[in-house]
């Protein structure tokens, strides 16, 4: 997303007021809402009342889903209605899956929420995106570690996005951490955007939206339930290139973040800690069971995503193909992305190229084998060709 934004930029679009109203229909889940954007990304004719066009265009839509969707099509259509005025109203930016502007990594999840609503000027596409969680009981080592990092980080590779939920503890030491060291924060909350819990973090948030924001699932009027805290944490997951766990017992929502991060191929660290300490406890078990990547430092973060601090950016010595080969129209728009750059995460080259994941996973292999490119840990690649390109 843009930092600069009109005010056409919080108006809800006709599509997007569809969506908006598939999350709000009785009945309908998640799960199913998902499945029918993905079949039929036109949100507007699922909620156009037209059973027989929506019947043309999917014959093999239950009876009981077109049920649903005309029973609850106006109660959904009115929820989202005033919702809309209230984004409209409030700065606050609709995105929609399947539409633009949806956070590309999320999308990729297979239980990726249908509609988010975000306050702020956070760039949810940035280059690089760490996820940084732990216990709400945090240490003053912990606390110590969470400004570390950041600051460090900071240093190292200053355009990185730390993404947490706000929460008591190694959630909002994250968030202040980032913003002391001039990184931007984005918190994932439990609840609708009218509100902020804890109330006490208010002027964090606050300040968050001029570096980061404010992002959530839920519509406004809803209440910081305890499980909306358990779902907003694949959230938490999705959107990061690398989860990193500072301190936790045995179990927690960091240490459930910590899984969906791995289930969903994201890179898991986690910061060691004394044998015996309970909120040690939940780290040391995620590297002993290789789920986690022991780190201390921001450099040892930067191992393992692969990624190349701004200060110490040095050019390998490339590989010369005997021949050049051949190149494809998509090959050559790949070497383009990859060349002038260490490297680059597969996310952010389907970002750039446009193309689908599956076929840009598919060409990359195609390309390692002809020794056009190298893949590197977390999931990067490396430019190797040096001929021509027209």
């Amino acid at each position: 997303m843009s930092d600069k934004r009109t005010d056409e930029d919080y108006q809800v679009t006709p599509a997007q007021l569809a969506v908006m109203a598939l999350t709000r229909i009785p009945k309908l889940s998640q799960r199913m809402a998902l499945e029918l954007l993905s079949h039929e990304p036109d949100a507007t004719l699922l909620l156009s009342g037209d059973q027989q066009a929506l019947i043309k265009a999917h014959p093999d839509l239950s009876r009981q889903v077109l049920q649903v969707l005309a029973n609850g099509r106006q109660e959904g259509i009115e929820r989202a209605e005033r919702e809309a005025e209230f984004c409209s109203s409030h700065e606050i930016k609709v995105l929609c899956f399947g539409q633009p502007g949806y956070p590309y990594r999320l999308a990729q999840c297979p239980d990726a929420p249908v509609a988010l609503y975000c306050r702020g000027n956070a760039n949810l596409d940035a280059p690089h995106i760490l996820s940084m969680v732990g216990t709400r009981h945090i240490t003053e080592q912990g606390k110590e570690l969470c400004h570390t990092l950041t600051q460090e980080l900071a240093e190292r590779l200053p355009d990185t996005l730390i993404v947490s939920g706000l929460a008591y503890g190694a959630d909002i030491h994250c968030h202040r951490g980032a913003l002391d060291a001039g990184l931007p924060t984005v918190a994932v909350l439990a609840h609708g955007l009218d509100r902020i819990y804890p109330s006490t973090h208010r002027a964090t948030a606050i300040s968050m939206l001029d570096h980061g924001g404010l992002l959530t699932e839920y519509m406004t009027e809803t209440n910081p339930d305890k499980g909306n805290f358990v779902r907003r944490n694949r959230i938490v997951a999705g959107l990061c290139d690398g989860c990193i766990v500072i301190e936790s017992a045995h179990k927690g929502g960091a240490m459930i973040t910590a899984h969906i991060a791995q289930d969903y191929n994201r890179d898991v660290m986690a910061l060691p800690g004394r044998p015996g300490d309970i909120y040690s406890q939940g780290c040391n078990d995620l590297i002993r069971t290789n789920v986690a990547a022991l780190v201390t430092s921001a450099d040892d973060i930067l191992e393992v995503m692969n990624w190349q601090a701004v200060d110490s950016a040095t050019e390998p010595a490339p590989v010369e193909p005997s021949l050049f080969p051949e190149l494809s129209s998509e090959e050559l728009q790949v070497i383009h992305l990859l060349r002038d750059t260490e490297s680059k995460q597969i996310n952010q080259l389907v970002l750039e190229s446009g193309l689908p994941v599956q076929r840009l996973t598919a060409l990359l292999f195609t390309m390692e084998l002809k020794g056009l490119v190298r893949q590197l840990a977390g999931g990067c690649y490396r430019l190797l060709y040096t001929g021509p390109i027209a």
